[in-house]
């Protein structure tokens, strides 16, 4: 690797006496949405040359080129563009495209996977230090830990948390939903609720019986368009889904599917519009 070429030459050049010059990377493709959000957060959005097609915020980096969805990646399309740092969302794939790209010679840095608002700081700070703007990366820090701690303390205020069933889609008439262990799960608790899913990790299919002995106060959903849009009417005309709490009182919440599952610094906003769109009441008397 690169890097650890310059971090050999670093120590060869203070054994000697020699000077040696580190210079930071100058192209780098970002994979992942909130890496990219991380970049940008720092003030390095000019340095990066690719992006992710997950990566589309902030809206300037839509301008970059795409090398495809982050965990479907062609190695081929990505070395192209002439990299000297990759920052890769831990769920980065498949693992044959990251294998050739870690063996390419670029600098391939692989961020923490946690779902959580210590996973982002975890994340803040290893792009910080790859970008070699450790300064950058603390204020960021200090201002996400800020932010979250309003959102726990509204969060902590609930005196009766909702129950909310994250919908990701219907699959041959079964509802894929998030379990826990899931960054729908982690977000759902960040604003105040309690995840309805339970018995499962990850995103699983649940049985109609198991929807229904869930019976969500509210259901959430990712803002989407197209064939993977899922309307109030399929909801319910599903049997399931249709017979619960939330579908019968029209309690359905959609929100961007980047803010609410990327855990990057957006995530307090995440959270904050989540809490308000749960508890409205509570949100416009505090």
């Amino acid at each position: 690797m690169k890097r650890l070429a310059l971090i050999a030459a670093l120590s060869t050049g203070l054994a000697t006496g020699a000077p040696v010059q580190a210079e930071p990377p100058q192209r780098v493709i970002a994979l992942g949405g909130a890496v990219t959000e991380i970049v940008a957060a720092l003030g390095a959005e000019s340095l990066l040359v690719g992006r992710d097609s997950t990566s589309e915020f902030p809206p300037s980096v839509q301008a970059l080129p795409d090398v495809g969805y982050v965990r479907a990646l062609s190695p081929e399309g990505v070395l192209a563009l002439d990299p000297q740092l990759i920052l890769a969302e831990a769920t980065a794939g498949p693992v044959e495209a990251v294998e050739v790209l870690k063996a390419a010679g670029v600098d391939y840095v692989a961020l923490p996977g946690e779902a959580s608002p210590e996973g982002v700081l975890a994340k803040i700070t290893t792009v910080g230090a790859a970008l070699e703007r450790p300064a950058e990366a603390q204020a960021l820090a200090d201002a996400f830990s800020a932010a979250m701690a309003q959102v726990r303390a509204e969060a902590a205020a609930i005196e009766t948390p909702k129950r909310v069933l994250f919908v990701l889609a219907i699959q041959g008439g079964r509802v894929m939903a998030g379990g826990a262990n899931s960054s729908a799960d982690a977000i759902t608790r960040l604003a105040g609720a309690v995840n309805a899913a339970e018995g499962f990790e990850g995103y699983k299919q649940m049985t109609d019986e198991a929807v229904l002995a869930a019976a969500p106060d509210v259901i959430l959903m990712m803002d989407r368009e197209g064939d993977l849009a899922i309307s109030n009417a399929d909801i319910l005309a599903h049997p399931a889904l249709g017979a619960t709490p939330a579908a019968q009182a029209g309690a359905v919440i959609r929100m961007d599917g980047m803010l609410l599952l990327g855990f990057g610094p957006r995530t307090p906003q995440a959270a904050a519009q989540l809490h308000r769109a749960l508890y409205p009441r509570t949100a416009e008397n505090g």
